[in-house]
């Protein structure tokens, strides 16, 4: 294992005032992985670029699934204290239509939430991020969000700070 001092050496690259990282890379131009692979056509990083915007969309459906699977988990359990509010409170049959109806019921016919998630995670989410991989694999020598970088590079103030195109 190093010592503190090797790790130093080797530390993450930091800001000079000449606009160039410590390693001696520009801090001007994109990485490499954020750079357009020679033959790579405008059409190409531009269909790229909305499989990938699609992507995004399906990753925030995704967790918005994740948002109602708990928050019916949280609704049930909930249920389950409104049930022995009820009987506390001298309301017996409520809390047993209640508990009888909805503590514990599926959501859709057989599934609880949590089986709804597995099945999207394991069908069409896991197809769509292989499939969005494969494509920039076999387009673009597997780089991504090369779309948003190119229009980083076209947006963005050159030689401001906080306009670099990289850390």
């Amino acid at each position: 294992m190093s010592d503190s001092s090797d790790r130093s050496s080797t530390s993450a690259t930091t800001r000079t005032g000449d606009n160039t990282r410590t390693d001696g890379g520009d801090r001007e131009r994109p990485a490499p992985a954020h750079r357009r692979p020679a033959g790579v056509s405008d059409e190409t990083v531009a269909a790229l670029g909305k499989l990938s915007e699609a992507l995004e969309v399906v990753e925030q459906a995704r967790g918005m699934l994740y948002g109602f699977h708990r928050l019916t988990g949280k609704a049930d359990l909930a249920l389950g204290e409104a049930v022995e509010a009820l009987r506390d409170a001298g309301q017996a049959p409520l809390a047993d239509r209640v508990e009888r109806d909805l503590v514990g019921r599926n959501v859709i016919e057989g599934r609880w939430t949590f089986q709804l998630v597995e099945e999207y995670d394991d069908g069409y989410y896991r197809e769509f991020r292989e499939t969005e991989r494969q494509a920039r694999e076999e387009l673009a020598e597997g780089r991504r969000h090369l779309f948003e970088a190119e229009l980083k590079e076209e947006r963005r103030s050159h030689g401001r700070r906080h306009h670099e195109a990289t850390p």
